[in-house]
Order: C-alpha cells, then sequence, then structure tokens
C-alpha cells in the first residue's frame, strides 16, 4: 500500500496503555440522588457545579433566583411561514443579540398560537436555553415588532429595583460557568426553567444592588438612541437617492442580457448581476453630484492576512466576524500566537469601518461596523476588511459607512462582488473601486452624525457591559474568598 509522502515523520503507534488520560474524579453519590442533578459525569466535573457547590453551602447568604425574578418560557413556536407582505417577521434566538436584527423569516400572526407570549417588552432580560446556553441580555426598543423565539427565557424580576442587579449577576463569568454545569444534552445543550430557578444569587445589600440600576437602565436606553439615530440616517440616505427599481432582489431568478456578463474583468456569479444592486448602482449614480472610487476617499483598505490561532488565558481578547455586529458579545478566546509587532494589521482604532469578507450573502458578510472604543485592544479575525481613514479626510467616515451599509442602497452594491459557493468572499479589489456618491456637504454632514453618534452611544453600552458583570464577578470572588461585608443576611 503507497503511502502519501509527509513532511515530518509519522509519529509512532502507541502499543500500551494509556492512549490518552481522561478527566476523571469521585463524588459522594448522595450528590446523584438529591434531586436536581443528573448522571452526565460532565456536569460534576465543571468548574462551574465546584464554585456553585461552594456557594449553596454558605446558607443564608443566597436565595434562589425563582423568588427574585418570575422566569418563563413560550410554548414551543409552531409557526405558518409565509411571505413578508403578508406576514410578522420573526427572530431565532441568535439574531436577538445583532445591533441590527433582520429578520429571515414571516409567519402568519393568525395561525400562531400565544402571539402575546411571542413579542418582548423592552427592559425584559433574555437568556439562551438551547445550543450557546447561558447567554443574557436585556431587551430594548429594536425588538419591538418582532415575534422572539421560544429558544429565550424570560426573566422579570420580582421588584423592578433588582433587575440590574440580576442582570449583571447572570452576566458574570463564573455564573455563567454555574448556568453551563447544570445544561443537559449531548449534541444540542439545553437549560429549562427549572434549572435557571434553582440558580443562587447572593443576596447583596441593597445600597450595593441600587449600583447596577442605573447602569443597566442606560444600556437599554444607548442602545435605543444609538437603533433610532441609525433609522434617521437610512431615512436621510433613502430620501437623498430615491430607487426606482421594483424592489425584486433576484431569489426568484432574473434574466440579463449577455452583453452584459462579458465586461472587463467580471465573473459569471449571478449575484454580480442582481436587480437589487444593479437598481441601487443606478439609483447612486443618478442622484449624486459626483462618485468617486473609495480608494480616492480612505487612507487604505484591507485584508490581513491569515495567522496560526494559538489560544490561551494570557493572550489578547479575540472577535470574529460576527461578534463585532453583536451587543455584548461574549470574548470566550485569547490569542497567544499574535504578540509585539505581530499584532499589526489585527488590531483596530476607534474611527475606522470593518466590513465582514466571509460568510452567506443573507447572512452577516457587507454589513459596515463602525470601529469605537470597545473595539480597540483587541485583535480582530483576518476574515474582516478594514477601511482606514485619512489623517484630513474630504469625506467624514459616518457618510462611508451610511453608503456602505445601507439595507437597500449600500449592503446589495457591495455583495455584488461576493465570489465563491459555499462560502462567498469579498475581494478588496472590489471593494477599493466601489462608486462613492457624493452629495452636498451640510447633507453629508447630517447622514454622518447620525451614524457617529450611534457607534459611541452602541461602544459606551459595551463597555458599561462590561463593567456591570465585571462588579458582580467581584462580590461573587470577594464572597468566596471568605468576605461578607456585602452580603445582606437572610431571615
Amino acid at each position: 500500500m503507497a503511502i502519501r509522502a509527509r513532511l515530518t515523520a509519522p509519529k509512532a503507534a502507541p502499543t500500551e496503555w494509556p492512549w490518552h488520560h481522561p478527566k476523571t474524579g469521585s463524588i459522594s453519590s448522595s450528590l446523584i440522588f438529591s434531586g436536581d442533578r443528573r448522571m452526565e459525569a460532565e456536569n460534576f466535573l465543571a468548574s462551574g457545579y465546584g464554585v456553585r457547590a461552594a456557594l449553596e453551602a454558605r446558607r443564608g447568604a443566597w436565595l434562589p433566583l425563582k423568588d427574585a425574578a418570575r422566569i418563563w418560557q413560550p410554548s414551543r413556536l409552531k409557526g405558518i411561514q409565509v411571505d413578508p407582505q403578508y406576514g410578522t417577521p420573526f427572530l431565532a434566538a441568535t439574531q436577538v443579540f445583532d445591533h441590527r436584527p433582520v429578520p429571515r423569516k414571516w409567519l402568519s400572526i393568525d395561525r400562531t398560537d400565544n402571539v402575546s407570549d411571542r413579542f418582548v417588552k423592552a427592559g425584559t432580560i433574555l437568556l439562551t436555553c438551547s445550543g450557546t446556553v447561558g447567554r443574557a441580555m436585556v431587551s430594548s426598543e429594536s425588538l419591538s415588532g418582532f415575534l422572539v423565539s421560544h429558544d429565550l427565557l424570560r426573566i422579570d424580576a420580582a421588584d423592578g429595583g433588582d433587575g440590574g442587579w440580576i442582570y449583571a449577576w447572570l452576566r458574570a463569568p463564573t455564573v455563567r460557568q454555574m448556568m453551563l454545569a447544570a445544561q443537559y444534552g449531548h449534541i444540542i445543550k439545553h437549560l429549562e426553567v427549572s434549572h435557571l430557578e434553582s440558580l443562587p444569587l447572593l443576596s447583596l445589600k441593597p445600597e450595593l444592588k441600587e449600583e447596577f440600576r442605573t447602569p443597566v437602565a442606560r444600556i437599554s436606553e444607548l442602545r435605543d438612541q444609538a437603533h433610532r439615530l441609525i433609522d434617521e440616517g437610512e431615512s436621510l440616505v433613502t430620501k437623498a437617492f430615491p430607487i426606482s427599481g421594483n424592489g425584486d432582489d433576484g431569489s426568484t431568478g432574473f434574466a440579463i442580457a449577455a452583453t452584459g456578463m462579458f465586461g472587463r474583468g467580471r465573473r459569471l456569479d449571478a449575484n454580480r448581476h442582481n436587480p437589487r444592486a444593479a437598481d441601487a448602482e443606478a439609483a447612486v449614480r443618478k442622484n449624486a453630484k459626483k462618485v468617486e472610487p473609495l480608494s480616492d476617499l480612505v487612507a487604505r483598505a484591507f485584508i490581513p492576512g491569515r495567522f496560526k490561532h494559538v489560544y490561551g488565558a494570557e493572550g489578547s481578547p479575540y472577535l470574529d466576524s460576527a461578534q463585532i455586529l453583536e451587543v455584548a458579545p461574549d470574548i470566550e478566546k485569547r490569542v497567544l500566537s499574535l504578540a509585539g509587532e505581530k499584532q499589526h494589521g489585527y488590531i483596530v482604532d476607534r474611527g475606522c469601518l470593518l466590513i465582514p469578507c466571509s460568510g452567506q450573502l443573507h447572512g452577516i458578510i457587507g454589513s459596515v461596523v463602525l470601529a469605537t472604543e470597545w473595539h480597540e485592544n483587541k485583535v480582530l479575525t483576518n476574515h474582516i476588511l478594514r477601511i482606514i481613514p485619512k489623517e484630513k479626510p474630504n469625506v467624514r467616515i459616518g457618510y462611508l459607512q451610511a453608503i456602505l451599509g445601507h439595507p437597500v442602497l449600500g449592503r446589495p452594491r457591495v455583495q455584488r462582488g461576493a465570489f465563491g459557493s459555499s462560502v462567498p468572499e469579498l475581494d478588496v479589489g472590489d471593494i477599493r473601486t466601489l462608486a462613492i456618491p457624493r452629495l452636498a456637504t451640510k447633507d453629508e454632514e447630517k447622514i454622518a452624525d447620525c451614524y457617529e453618534q450611534a457607534a459611541v452611544l452602541r461602544g459606551e453600552a459595551d463597555q458599561l457591559e462590561e463593567q456591570v458583570s465585571t462588579m458582580a464577578e467581584e462580590h461573587l470572588q470577594n464572597f468566596l474568598s471568605g468576605d461578607t461585608r456585602h452580603i445582606s443576611p437572610m431571615q
């Protein structure tokens, strides 16, 4: 039998046990039969289980979460999918974490049971309970009008003033580990309402709980303001470049003249000739005072090269292309393989544009994010295209974000250059040559103000998320180390 050539000598086959070193441990049988544990060994070996056992052993300092909040879940959704003009937009569990949720399904509201439970009120805490479990967020007005998946637990504080502390507690990294230790399932993990109801909550002193109320309320307020500013900015762009097409997105097929397929440097990808992108291109060129290629307006547009991903606790925080589009993303990876000069090109400064350049056309590819202070000092994946403004720009970066990221007039034009079958990719050359329509200075200023202010507000909200979760984590660690000065003893 022929053996494929190798760069290194093959490893010798092991002949003696052990082939590997399993993670093992011993526990008291009483823990298995206490009524709230299952026979899954991995749960007892999870770090969160040990922390929870140590916390619950300290009686009188905590209460089960069900005593402080109502935790519930809508019944399983069995909706009828219809066309957008006839239905109500629906969001899956992961979509509610997007800065700007975009529905991909519309359901018949008349054929959907328990409709009132499917809508989410602003201020309700949502927590993922299927797949990647235990991820929490505070709902805002950006979710109004959407039917929301049953794969999110709803949490309403019994005392409105405790909502901030409960949310910060659920966001604390160690508390997240406690929730992961309670999950079940082999392939797809799940949390039930009962699992969260029994989760211990520290009985913090009232004046300390009050410290969480204002910042958590501020998080929702900032995101609502940012959402309204983006709506305003998009309306200004739509008004400046009225589109005359029929709105056809090409999903049901379309026809073009053969002569339109063989221009200089063009490919035969059907998406290149998408009628929605063609309508957008015609609208911006017709209504612009002039058009200029993006490369003439910015200092640099580039995609950094690939790098070897080596992760470790001491590394730099790592963000992938999906995380830059989310509210309060979990930063679970830290890169060790990029240090010093190697980080050049992977760490960004505030004020540059970030565009995911790999993914599905109906997903994240072609979205545009304006980097803020929160993005600084983090390693960003090489699947994100960077656009760096000039030191003395003649067009504001917020205006470029509006033109490139507008859902009707911008993103279709960005995506039309995508190539590839399984995972489409954007080519930086197509982005550099993209025509940027110019308006009167005062009109560009109004649009730029909306987008730049929205970015600042979102960055502030993300920083507050980190602040409250860090504060909650400190309270938990202080308690575990024996400091009870911040605890209000339970009666």
